[in-house]
């Protein structure tokens, strides 16, 4: 499963939330800002506020930065 957490004001999860459209890649997306909650999880799975974030539990990978979460996408995703 494929979970991304992400902020609506990110310039950086917009550039990773287009590639994903444009793959039609399925996934579940978390609003850090929307849910406490959310922003505490991200914070003990990550330990920090950053997103974008992906957790990949099938890969069991997570990871931040965009153009890394891109190329994971493209790599495992894409085309399958």
């Amino acid at each position: 499963m494929l979970t991304l957490y992400i902020s609506s004001t990110c310039q950086y999860c917009d550039k990773v939330m287009r590639f994903v459209e444009t793959n039609n890649i399925q996934l579940e997306l978390k609003d850090i800002y929307a849910d406490r909650e959310v922003m505490a999880d991200l914070i003990e799975r990550g330990g920090k506020r950053q997103v974008p974030y992906l957790a990949d539990s099938d890969k069991n990978v997570e990871m931040y930065e965009s153009e890394d979460i891109i190329e994971h996408l493209k790599e495992n995703y894409v085309n399958q």
